[in-house]
């Protein structure tokens, strides 16, 4: 999951491309939602910045990070559409489309990645526990604590 933060540097200077030229949806009145779009694409951003704690933090928590990517995903794909329907109208550059189709890409591939990884964990947790369990009756311990209990009593 290491390799996740280079991506997100690069998502995040894609989108700051995009942030930059977003006057361009201003023109026209029904251009609004765009600005809508951007906005909430800029509060996940925040989000995925505070999951990693300012790129700070070597590693993501995969589930947390799988949630905000979903998002960010299904924003993009809104994004997309958006700006293909109203490329012309709203006078959106070439160059801001192309990018916020890269970004996109990018954000879909790290966002398989982080829910690949987050369900990988869910797995190994849910083997965890029903191991745990089935130790339960052993007069040993579990075993996944790393002690065992030594019977009490004559030995």
């Amino acid at each position: 999951m290491t390799h996740i933060r280079p991506h997100l540097t690069a998502a995040f200077a894609a989108a700051g491309i995009l942030f930059m030229s977003a006057p361009a949806f201003a023109q026209a009145s029904g251009c609004q939602e765009g600005q809508k779009i951007i906005a909430e694409r800029q509060s996940l951003g925040q989000q995925i910045n505070k999951l990693s704690n300012g790129g700070k933090k070597k590693q993501l928590d995969p589930r947390s990070a799988c949630t905000v990517f979903t998002k960010l995903s299904k924003n993009g794909e809104t994004g997309i559409k958006w700006m293909k329907d109203n490329k012309d109208w709203c006078q959106i550059p070439d160059q801001v489309v192309q990018n916020f189709a890269k970004e996109h890409e990018q954000v879909q591939k790290i966002r398989g990645e982080a829910c690949g990884a987050a369900a990988k964990i869910a797995e190994m947790e849910k083997k965890a526990k029903q191991a745990q369990q089935q130790g339960a009756g052993n007069p040993f311990g579990g075993g996944l604590t790393g002690s065992y209990s030594i019977p009490k009593g004559a030995l």
